[in-house]
């Protein structure tokens, strides 16, 4: 279980948000740009230190104290690659495991390249491929190491709708044999609909709203709610 309160101060406000997610849950975060949503996520990835609060994961204490990045039980897909690209693809996806023969590695970073269609590039440094190759490596890097915990921060972007549609697909497949536990930001509701089956809303550093879909839809708690949830 996921179980999190993230105090932090922005120059404009101070993010105060709880979230408790259970082993396998999928769940969204939305909300206006620049309301703290990153600042979530940084928190628990442990690329960013909490002013206050707690955030466990089972029985593992991820602050306070800050726990080391490399201790973490998750994985974190930001809206860049962040790949090296003097390495080859294969050894990008392959960076954050020690063995890569052990407990049946190689065979899972293989469906991982074949899901993925990075046969043709496997063996081309990561600055050689194109922007969409590259957002294949940085999932399969993500999921290489079989993670408990997953993070996404906008993990689509500036990707077309086919592209979309299969990694979509590839995730959910790939959710659903793992049971990794996933907390997903994005600033297109239509796209975290179609992943995480609720999804908690942020104004200013706070969660206005939270459950199902529908049922936010249905009974916005905001006029901002309203406005970010109105059909295009």
């Amino acid at each position: 279980m996921l179980d999190a309160h993230i105090i932090k101060a922005r120059p404009e406000f101070v993010v105060d948000v709880q979230i408790r997610l259970k082993r396998g849950e999928r769940l969204a975060i939305f909300g206006a740009s620049g309301t703290g949503k990153s600042t979530v996520l940084s928190c628990i990835a442990g690329l960013e230190t909490p002013d206050a609060g707690t955030i466990r994961f089972d029985d593992l204490v991820l602050f306070p104290p800050p726990l080391p990045l490399h201790l973490r039980p998750l994985a974190y897909m930001t809206q860049k690659d962040l790949l090296f690209p003097h390495l080859s693809v294969a050894q990008n996806v392959s960076f954050g495991l020690a063995d890569l023969g052990a407990d049946g590695n190689a065979r899972w970073v293989e469906e991982l390249r074949e899901r993925l269609s990075l046969g043709s590039v496997w063996a081309s440094p990561a600055g050689k491929i194109s922007g969409g190759q590259a957002r294949r490596v940085a999932m399969a890097r993500m999921l290489a190491r079989r993670p408990p915990l997953v993070l996404l921060d906008e993990p689509f972007v500036s990707l077309d709708r086919i592209l979309i549609s299969e990694l979509k697909q590839a995730l959910m497949e790939w959710q659903a044999q793992l049971g990794f536990t996933l907390l997903m930001v994005d600033h297109r509701s239509d796209i975290l609909r179609s992943i995480c089956p609720r999804v908690i809303i942020m104004e200013r550093g706070r969660v206005v709203q939270e459950g199902d879909w529908g049922d936010v839809a249905a009974a916005p708690a905001t006029p901002l709610v309203e406005r970010l949830l109105a059909p295009a």
